[in-house]
């Protein structure tokens, strides 16, 4: 009997984004996290209540230059155009952070792209009900926004709201919602309605998915990631300290102290022949320095089940250390809650059909007209049509150049082998 992960407390996911004319990025481009119709790992997927299936894990590879970054950035500018207006007075410091200016670039190689606006689509899940949003942007003002959703419980689909250059018409649970005359043209509406209306059911569950639902690790300040989330959560300390002591890393606790002008001290306690000694965070190795900026986003992730998304996990990071982490996401035992883990890498031992499915490898690479390609696995045909098996050599095919993008060239090895 196939076991399939069925998971009653799930209640966010991120279901699909797809991004257009941003930075590399000159086409429709989508980033998939519903699980194929395929037969391995089928006991990892995530069941939603409905019987949907979706991915713990995907990971994107691609040589330097090729664009797997600017995937995840275009996901991440979308997510805080519609915060940074909820953050505009806040004193918070993750709120700061995401005040930052915000650059929508299109795509620069195309004089007939550079006048066209930058497209977002993107499908999530809450506890209620399945969402649709779309956001166009043009030199910072918004042309175009519509918000739909399905209904879990009745499988009902209907229109919340559009904005085009027509105006704005409000339907559905939103009908009776008003909207200001004098609305900034480089306001989203969704941005305003969680201004004004957060109160509102259907509102506050669309912004908390925003809020609360999806997360982009900052690896620029690890320390800032690991002040924020685990000064504050015991449980989040407790799973960091259990995972530690899983890899072995000779750390037998820590303890983070507070200091003035909102700084922190990490210090972490050893033994060596019965004798213990504790050493500040500063005096480890950079590897484990960046663990403790990892790790605590990790665990708030699976404790919570929300989607993490980090660029470079595998920077700094031992290959063992690596699986350790794909693999939590993967073990139905811990991630009890559906969390989703998506990460750029160049690490080729974890390619492989014991840590993921054919659908959680996606590759990018760069085109003839410097136009990145995202494809995921099991999406590639050869020349001739075949698809991938899933008892491939991964890792030695994707070295071989045989799935289009070359992990040492910035471009596509061969354009018309990539039927994505």
């Amino acid at each position: 009997m196939i076991k399939v992960m069925w998971n009653l407390e799930v209640t966010i996911m991120l279901c699909q984004f797809t991004v257009k004319n941003f930075k590399s990025i000159r086409d429709e481009t989508t980033f998939d996290m519903q699980a194929a119709a395929i037969s391995e790992h089928e006991d990892r997927v995530i069941k939603d209540k409905d019987g949907e299936l979706y991915l713990p894990v995907s990971a994107i590879y691609g040589p330097n230059g090729g664009g797997k970054s600017n995937v995840l950035e275009a996901f991440r500018i979308l997510v805080l155009k519609i915060l940074r207006p909820l953050y505009a007075t806040s004193d918070n410091e993750k709120h700061m952070i995401s005040r930052k200016k915000l650059v929508i670039e299109p795509f620069a190689f195309s004089e007939e792209k550079r006048g066209e606006p930058t497209e977002f689509e993107v499908f999530f899940r809450t506890k209620l009900a399945e969402y649709r949003y779309i956001l166009n942007i043009k030199y910072d003002l918004v042309v175009y926004e519509c918000l739909d959703r399905i209904k879990l419980d009745t499988g009902r689909r209907s229109a919340l709201f559009k904005r085009d250059d027509k105006g704005i018409v409000l339907k559905g649970a939103f009908a009776r919602l008003k909207t200001s005359d004098e609305l900034s043209d480089t306001l989203p509406l969704l941005s305003y309605l969680g201004i004004t209306y957060r109160k509102n059911e259907v509102v506050n569950d669309v912004l908390d998915w925003f809020e609360y639902g999806i997360d982009f690790m900052n690896y620029g300040n690890p320390m800032q990631e690991l002040r924020m989330v685990v000064a504050n959560s015991g449980d989040v300390k407790d799973l960091v300290l259990k995972m530690i002591q899983e890899m072995d890393l000779d750390i037998l606790d820590f303890r983070v102290e507070e200091k003035e002008d909102d700084r922190i001290e990490v210090f972490t306690k050893h033994e060596v022949d019965g004798y213990e000694a504790e050493l500040n965070l500063s005096d480890e190795s950079s590897g484990t320095k960046k663990l403790f900026g990892l790790l605590p986003c990790i665990a708030e992730s699976l404790i919570d089940g929300t989607t993490l998304v980090i660029d470079e996990l595998d920077a700094k990071i031992h290959p063992v250390l690596l699986r350790y982490i794909i693999m939590l996401y993967n073990d139905v035992d811990v991630n009890r809650k559906g969390a989703q883990l998506i990460f750029t890498s160049h690490d080729l031992s974890t390619m492989n059909n014991e840590v993921f499915r054919r659908d959680e490898i996606w590759f990018v690479a760069k085109g003839n007209g410097q136009n990145s390609k995202l494809y995921s696995l099991v999406e590639f045909k050869n020349s001739k049509g075949e698809a991938v098996r899933k008892d491939a050599k991964f890792d030695k095919q994707y070295l071989e150049g045989k799935y289009g993008a070359d992990p040492y060239l910035r471009r596509i090895i061969d354009w018309g082998t990539v039927n994505a």
